[in-house]
């Protein structure tokens, strides 16, 4: 018995710290991609997501994501109608936007869109292993790297970030479960709740804004001065009515629409908005349909097509006992 719960501990500290170090490394990465090793790169990280919420559905039915990427763009989901016990199918969602559009990225240059999504499927369903998934489904997925959104939560799905310009359509490798072989599942309609972002956020999980976001005075009165130092940040100085001086600093990126002299209210915008991205949020529904009542259903249509075959044959056979009794 102690080795066998020595053996289910070790089991439980070696998943603990896989998902802690998985956690590091995306970390890292995104530390690396936010402007310092590929300033170019823009960024849609389902990671945040991860990090700050135990659950990315919200009472209100609000996916989190939807806190840093205040934009609101469309996203779209196809899945079946109805699926099969313990089959593989697929789930397209599809986040459209223009290709020829550049946003500012965290460097403050211009740079691509990446795409980022999360699929929130009935409980029991979890994405299709390796080895279930056909050659053609795998063809259609192609590199994408897919993950639960926790160990617990198999059935919530993350990806991203993925270029924007290959990955604008993502399908996602489904296996449904099995009522047969587990209880807590039953047959019956469920919902799917669907996230799709494009690009990045104006808003960081800290509450603090990025460079992809329209700043504002943060006081009234009037602008002093503007300075921009070598990186393209500005400091905007507004001078009050009661003679303070107030600082806003605004990083690179966002154009500066204020000048010298101009008379701003609090909350008036100093640059203009430079988010071309955003998210969307999509729900579909799907049923989990059993063997047996298909099959019950094509007994049904069987049977009313033979009753249907057999009035036809019935009516001509009056028919032709009508005829004979008129030529008698």
């Amino acid at each position: 018995m102690r080795t066998r719960y020595f053996a289910e501990s070790l089991l439980v500290g070696i998943r603990s710290a896989k998902r802690t170090l998985l956690l590091a490394i995306a970390t890292a990465a995104l530390l690396l991609t936010s402007g310092f090793a590929l300033p170019g790169a823009a960024q849609a990280y389902p990671i945040f997501a991860q990090q700050a919420y135990e659950n990315p559905r919200e009472a209100t039915g609000r996916i989190v994501c939807a806190n840093c990427h205040l934009a609101q763009k469309p996203t779209e989901v196809e899945v079946p109608q109805s699926v099969l016990p313990d089959s593989v199918f697929e789930a397209v969602v599809k986040i459209p936007y223009d290709k020829s559009v550049q946003q500012v990225v965290a460097g403050g240059e211009k740079g691509p869109l990446n795409v980022g999504a999360v699929l929130m499927l009935p409980e029991g369903f979890k994405l299709a292993p390796e080895d279930r998934i056909p050659e053609e489904l795998k063809e259609k997925v192609g590199d994408v790297y897919f993950q639960p959104y926790s160990e617990d939560k198999e059935n919530i799905i993350v990806v991203g970030p993925l270029p924007g310009e290959q990955y604008s359509e993502i399908v996602f490798p489904i296996l449904s479960p099995d009522p047969n072989t587990d209880s807590a599942i039953k047959f019956g309609k469920y919902s799917v709740h669907v996230g799709g972002n494009r690009g990045r956020g104006q808003v960081y999980p800290t509450g603090d804004k990025s460079n992809n976001a329209v700043y504002n005075a943060s006081a009234a009165g009037t602008i002093s001065q503007i300075s921009k130092d070598d990186y393209g940040n500005y400091k905007v100085t507004i001078q009050t009515e009661a003679g303070a001086t107030v600082v806003d600093e605004i990083p690179a990126g966002p154009e500066l629409i204020a000048t010298e002299g101009q008379a701003v209210k609090a909350g008036d915008a100093l640059t203009n908005n430079p988010n071309v991205g955003g998210f969307g949020q999509v729900d579909a529904e799907i049923v989990l349909q059993s063997p047996n009542r298909i099959l019950g259903l094509l007994a049904f249509f069987v049977a009313v097509t033979m009753a249907q075959i057999m009035l036809v044959l019935k009516k001509k056979q009056i028919e032709k006992v009508q005829a004979a009794e008129m030529q008698f």
